[in-house]
């Protein structure tokens, strides 16, 4: 079931649960996400980033809705960190049913006065729309970038910020960073922002760089108030490192339905770790 994010999110929000936005890089990775919310009757995001979307192409789209639309699961075809106009207009016209406009390192200004033209733009197509106040950090693992220092969402901006733009939902900057932490490097959350933030403004929030995070910090996030959680690293890590297993034992072998079933495996089950720990599971039934 095919269905926007405003949609999706306003029922996350108030059954206080998250939905996960996995990034979908290729139809194998397409192809474990919506297994997993089958199986497990979970609301899933399907996130494209600009990056993905030049890599896997525009057709790439139809096979995302023509899988949406087989399931009675929930599903949002989602723009991630579109970083212009022009990207959200791209994935208007794909058939993407929300899209994120991401000028959060631009002047304050700037960023109202592009999300009001993507807003106005989405809107009119039933396309909801997210944006960013504040930076998220990277720790150099990730295409998604990011920022060397990281700038908390300020709670009385984002009011004036929602108010001003109309968008659906705001990704909020409490202390996340893109990509796989080094060992070295403990990520925290500012839980306490959180809760200001909330009572601040009356749109669903969003977590991103949520791979590698405290269990405990980002299952407390969603009891405060997160009702997305943007998911890519984990999911790829866990692909890739099971894909270099099969083929170190397996050198001889070049048919992709034998390398790639237990890659897809393998990162269903942190899928579903992260579904669980959302507490996203069997959520369908509340649409």
């Amino acid at each position: 079931m095919l269905i926007n994010m405003k949609d999706m999110l306003k029922v996350a929000d108030k059954n206080q649960f998250a939905v996960p936005a996995f990034n979908i890089g290729s139809g194998q990775i397409l192809r474990g996400v919506i297994e997993s919310a089958n199986e497990k009757q979970a609301p899933v995001i399907l996130a494209i980033h600009p990056t993905e979307l030049s890599f896997i192409g525009d057709s790439f789209i139809s096979t995302c809705i023509q899988e949406a639309n087989k399931t009675k699961v929930p599903m949002v075809i989602h723009l991630d960190h579109g970083g212009s106009f022009e990207d959200a207009l791209r994935a208007i016209r794909c058939g993407f049913t929300s899209v994120m406009i991401d000028a959060s390192r631009m002047s304050y200004e700037d960023n109202i006065a592009i999300t009001q033209k993507v807003v106005e733009v989405a809107h009119v197509s039933n396309v909801s729309v997210e944006s960013e106040l504040g930076t998220i950090g990277k720790t150099g693992t990730s295409y998604e970038g990011g920022s060397d220092d990281i700038i908390y969402t300020n709670p009385e901006q984002a009011k004036d910020f929602v108010e001003k733009t109309g968008i659906d939902s705001l990704a909020i900057a409490i202390g996340t960073a893109h990509g796989i932490y080094p060992k070295d490097k403990k990520p925290k959350l500012r839980l306490d922002l959180l809760k200001i933030i909330k009572e601040n403004v009356d749109i669903p929030l969003v977590l991103h760089g949520g791979s590698s995070n405290s269990d405990d910090e980002i299952a407390e996030s969603v009891k405060l108030g997160i009702s997305k959680i943007n998911i890519s690293s984990d999911i790829k890590f866990a692909f890739y490192k099971k894909c270099r297993e099969v083929l170190a034992e397996h050198p001889e072998w070049i048919e992709p339905n034998a390398i790639y079933p237990p890659c897809i495996e393998a990162m269903k089950e942190v899928i579903e770790f992260k579904m669980n720990l959302f507490n996203d599971i069997d959520k369908a039934k509340l649409y």
